[in-house]
């Protein structure tokens, strides 16, 4: 996995800027949600996040290279792969989760119809501990 020292960020470094250097690029963290979600195909990814195909692509890269993600090939002609999350990329599920939270309260219009009960939590309270 990538690291970055802390005397390399600008401004104020610490550990939060460390990790948005990691999964701070749009997109990044709507791939590990989906992979989360049980999506593992490109094609499943990229209709889940909404994202355009090469942005998807890059972030697969770049999260790959940073340990989150690891792609298995499961057919050679053509070249295809399955996406899953590492050990790294399972522990950023309590921050989806808290993302989760925080936007059901503060992000999303407390009228808007999609909002009650639609989205499940990514860890349940049990593996916390």
């Amino acid at each position: 996995m990538s690291t970055t020292p802390l005397a390399d960020l600008a401004g104020r470094p610490c550990p939060i800027a460390a990790a948005m250097n990691v999964v701070g690029e749009k997109w990044s963290l709507l791939v590990v949600r989906e992979i989360a979600l049980g999506a593992c195909r490109f094609g499943e990814i990229v209709r889940g996040t909404g994202a355009p195909r090469d942005r998807i692509a890059a972030r697969l890269k770049t999260l790959e290279a940073a340990g989150i993600v690891d792609r298995t090939t499961y057919q050679d002609h053509p070249p295809r792969d399955e996406y899953g999350l590492t050990a790294s990329g399972r522990d950023l599920l309590p921050v989806l989760d808290a993302l989760l939270t925080w936007g059901a309260e503060h992000a999303v219009a407390s009228d808007d119809p999609l909002r009650p009960s639609r989205y499940r939590h990514f860890v349940r309270p049990e593996e916390t501990t």
